[in-house]
């Protein structure tokens, strides 16, 4: 039984972990400002025209917080502006100011946060403010009318982003994410994967994760709190189907496979998903527990050439694995591709051949 509450953190091989850089990935970017109203906000939040993408981090300010931001539009005071990425839909995307604008909302409609397990809500009133606040415990219906308007009239700046080119890597939105993303504890990259490319593919990978053979090979039985393990699933299914046109970084070929496939509108995602449990399933019977932990911790190198290889010949597996695995891990290329400079171009490509020409060559 995987333990959903776990903030546990998977020890991986710090080698094969840490020498992806940075993708430098040039783009054309239009960016404008929009001076919207509130009123504005609160119509294009129910009309859907202003989402905020799936597995972003909850609404978390307390209501002193959502209190005193409604304050300072009240008393002309300035806000920090949002955001926005408008997306192939013209949808606007919230990349930053997810926590102002459901304040906003949620002022207006006079409950604080969403439901509850049991359907309820919390009356919105202004709370934390000062005694002397003219403000102070008023919902939006107990303001003055010339008060309401006010509010209904304040602007809140959006910054607006959208992608021109190329056209055929629309992967900006991950990079303004993560360079916009400064707060108090920052999303890790599969973290913010799931914000940006929201799709089936977050739900997908997530139950992958999850799969009793696959925290067997990981040798651990929680689940990790930045989502690294769901970035090790989103790996192997990449190496499956592009290692052999591998290009670094890393990062970005991960960015590009979950863009490619976050509607699943060809089906490649839940063929995988079906061959990645099956594979799963043989490589705990063939080989074991923690199979990847060469020396020790969990090599990613080792462990995505391999169950890359796997998966895209799932219907070949030999019944010799096990030999042929060993026989592969004791290859001096191999270590070689796995212990070293694991995110270059050559070394991917390298890995991923020798892995097939050992797992299913003559």
């Amino acid at each position: 039984m995987v333990d959903l509450l776990a903030s546990d953190e998977i020890e991986v091989d710090e080698v094969t972990a840490g020498d992806d850089p940075s993708p430098y990935v040039e783009f054309e970017i239009a960016t404008y400002p929009s001076d919207l109203t509130l009123s504005v906000i609160h119509e294009m939040w129910r009309d859907r025209e202003i989402t905020i993408p799936s597995f972003q981090r909850n609404f978390v300010w307390s209501i002193k917080q959502s209190s005193q931001l409604v304050e300072s539009f009240l008393i002309g005071l300035p806000v920090p502006q949002v955001f926005f990425y408008i997306d192939s839909e013209n949808k606007n995307l919230v990349i930053d100011g997810q926590q102002r604008i459901m304040s906003i909302v949620f002022f207006f409609e006079g409950y604080f946060g969403f439901e509850n397990l049991q359907g309820r809500r919390t009356v919105f009133r202004l709370t934390g403010l000062s005694e002397k606040s003219p403000y102070v415990n008023k919902r939006f219906e107990d303001l003055e009318p010339s008060d309401q308007r006010r509010l209904r009239g304040s602007v809140l700046r959006a910054v607006n982003i959208r992608q021109l080119a190329p056209t055929n890597q629309s992967t900006s939105m991950f990079h303004i994410f993560e360079r916009l993303n400064t707060g108090g504890t920052p999303l890790r990259a599969q973290e913010i994967r799931n914000c940006v490319f929201h799709g089936p593919i977050v739900q997908i990978l997530n139950d992958l994760n999850e799969n009793t053979n696959w925290r067997r090979i990981l040798g651990k039985k929680t689940l990790d709190k930045y989502q690294r393990d769901v970035e090790m699933v989103l790996r192997v299914f990449a190496i499956s189907e592009r290692g052999s046109t591998y290009e670094k970084p890393m990062k970005e070929f991960l960015n590009q496979q979950m863009k490619l496939h976050a509607r699943d509108s060809n089906g490649a995602l839940g063929r995988f998903a079906e061959q990645f449990k099956e594979v799963t399933s043989v490589v705990i019977k063939r080989l074991g527990d923690k199979p990847f932990h060469v020396r020790g911790p969990l090599n990613l190198a080792a462990l995505d050439s391999v169950l890359g290889v796997l998966v895209r010949q799932h219907e070949q597996i030999p019944p010799d694995l096990r030999d042929r695995f060993d026989r592969l891990l004791e290859d001096d290329k191999f270590k070689e591709a796995i212990y070293f400079n694991t995110s270059d171009n050559s070394t991917v490509k390298d890995r991923v051949g020798l892995a097939t020409r050992y797992l299913f060559g003559p």
